[in-house]
């Protein structure tokens, strides 16, 4: 839909810088361009850099603000919608999302009380030196915590075992030209 679109930057607008996940401002008049339209955020190409923009900012890049639908509006059960929420979730340099991409390892809803519950979630990263982790497990813990009846939320980032392919659905293989 945006795939290398040039643009100009219209307001002053934070940005993550992958993959070490540092925090930037880019200016208005910046020239970047648009990588990719996924989940809620942009990735941007800027300055020889790619950088990550929440989708609500999309405004400042004369876009259209990415919004989610209300996941609390979706028919299913709790772990239906977890599982989607966390389909909303993208590598910010490969466009797939994290659950497609075999990033999320476990994940284990317990009870509170009667309606209460907390969910916990164990994950991990295509290569141990990503700094978008704490980025990626912010968003994680965010999108879960929207779900109605969720009151806390635990994110475990682990490296054992290690990611590969091998854990990447048949679905994120093809799209990704590896079937």
């Amino acid at each position: 839909m945006y795939r290398d679109l040039a643009i100009e930057v219209q307001r002053e607008v934070e940005a993550f810088l992958i993959p070490s996940g540092a925090k930037i401002s880019l200016q208005p008049g910046t020239q970047v361009s648009v990588t990719q339209a996924l989940g809620n955020s942009y990735t941007l190409y800027v300055n020889g850099n790619l950088v990550r923009v929440a989708g609500s900012d999309g405004d400042a890049l004369g876009l259209v603000k990415l919004e989610q639908p209300d996941i609390n509006q979706m028919q299913g059960s709790l772990e239906e919608k977890v599982t989607a929420q966390l389909k909303t979730c993208f590598d910010p340099e490969i466009p797939v999302n994290i659950v497609d991409l075999g990033l999320i390892y476990a994940s284990h809803i317990l009870p509170l009380g009667k309606d209460d519950f907390h969910v916990d979630i164990t994950m991990t990263l295509t290569a141990a030196g990503c700094g978008m982790g704490p980025v990626l497990v912010n968003e994680v813990e965010e999108k879960i915590r929207q779900i109605n009846g969720v009151t806390a939320v635990k994110v475990a980032l682990v490296f054992d075992p290690p990611w590969d392919r091998d854990r990447m659905s048949d679905e994120a293989k093809l799209q990704l030209g590896l079937l």
